[in-house]
């Protein structure tokens, strides 16, 4: 344990005097096992570790998050991969542990937001899981612990320069957290809230149906929202975020946003993507880019040449009936908002994109037509009336 580490500088190069500490002296829960993190890296390392200490609490599986810029790309624990998924995923014939197993869920959520991510991991790391990290285009993880030969492993990313840092399990921050902003001190309570038994209880549709996996998703989306910037939506299936919408001004864009992300996911499970010759050399982030572009509905015709030379190859792009088709098939899928929904045009964007299972916080003179719309597509909702907006 240490009790100040420093940085080259804050968020940004001309912010120096960069540091973390504790302000009543005591050691940080954090030690650095390789390479000094930044500032940014610390804000990402911190809210991820306790995105995934929350979901292995609730969930007793082994939980990843892939966090970019304050909120995660993606998260997930350990329900297996299909072979469908682990192709999707770039991690075929792998062998995965159950934590690399949450991570490459984690990371398959949003490949392109996920490139060059902070990892959190709830468990000790092992050869598997740092075998998988070995791999992607990464800046740092945090975890209770590491294997030793996953530390060898990881330590060797980046030329040696890959920031990994252990932080104690058992650390639990004080009830009230504090931040200064403009030189101008605020408090308050911190937000220890969990979903419980009573979170699930107001369904407030007709359909009142909420299988064990429906709530199982409904909690993965959920704590994923406390450590998203608000507003933000989140939309989870099989034990994973696979869309997040983070912050939006307004809560329809949350909506658009999550959902748009959630159709690229199953969009990349079509076979005519999975199914893609790539050019001799192509390097995965490249591959990834290329699968981007050919999914985009506004490619010019520039980026459309520039994508056909990364193909032994060029496959036929699919038609926007094609794209619609395959989506229809998208079903099951759970829906958590970090607030109300004031207007029924959420309802309407998320059951395109197979949201069945909605949870949202309630409270909105609107309530009524909204319930309506969700009881028209014959979708479940709880009202919450818990708010989680976070900032």
């Amino acid at each position: 344990m240490t009790a100040e580490i420093s940085m080259r500088y804050g968020c940004n190069p001309h912010q120096a005097a960069a540091r973390t500490y504790i302000a009543d002296g005591r050691d940080l829960p954090i030690t650095p096992l390789n390479a000094s993190p930044s500032y940014i890296n610390l804000l990402d390392a911190l809210n991820a570790w306790q995105l995934v200490r929350e979901l292995k609490a609730e969930l007793g599986l082994p939980a990843a998050t892939s966090f970019k810029h304050v909120s995660p790309a993606g998260a997930a624990v350990a329900v297996p991969l299909d072979d469908t998924l682990s192709a999707s995923y770039f991690v075929a014939n792998r062998e995965l542990s159950p934590l690399a197993t949450a991570y490459a869920r984690a990371r398959g959520a949003d490949r392109l937001a996920s490139f060059g991510d902070w990892i959190a991991l709830s468990d000790v790391v092992d050869v598997a899981t740092a075998d998988l990290i070995r791999i992607e285009v990464s800046d740092g993880v945090i975890a209770p612990g590491y294997e030793p030969e996953a530390l060898e492993i990881l330590k060797k990313k980046k030329g040696g320069d890959y920031r990994i840092l252990q932080i104690d399990p058992d650390y639990e921050p004080p009830a009230i957290e504090r931040r200064q902003l403009f030189g101008i001190e605020l408090e308050q309570g911190r937000n220890d809230f969990v979903p419980d038994d009573a979170f699930f209880q107001n369904i407030v549709t007709s359909r009142k149906d909420l299988p064990a996996s429906a709530r199982r998703d409904l909690i993965v989306a959920t704590i994923a929202l406390k450590y998203t910037q608000s507003n933000s939506v989140c939309l989870a299936l099989d034990g994973q975020i696979i869309g997040a919408g983070a912050g939006q001004q307004s809560r329809v864009h949350c909506v658009r946003l999550a959902s748009s992300k959630a159709d690229n996911w199953y969009l990349r499970l079509h076979p005519r993507i999975l199914e893609m010759k790539f050019a001799k050399g192509l390097k995965r982030p490249e591959k990834i880019n290329a699968i981007d572009i050919y999914l985009q509905d506004d490619a010019t015709p520039a980026e459309l040449k520039a994508w056909e030379a990364n193909y032994r190859e060029v496959p036929e792009r699919l038609t926007a009936e094609e794209k619609r088709a395959w989506l229809d098939n998208l079903k099951g899928v759970a829906l958590s908002s970090d607030a109300f929904f004031p207007f029924r045009d959420n309802i309407d964007r998320a059951q395109r994109s197979g949201v069945e299972y909605l949870l949202q916080a309630g409270g909105s003179i609107q309530d009524e037509p909204v319930i309506a719309a969700a009881d028209e597509y014959g979708m479940l909702m709880i009202n919450s009336g818990v708010r989680l907006f976070h900032h």
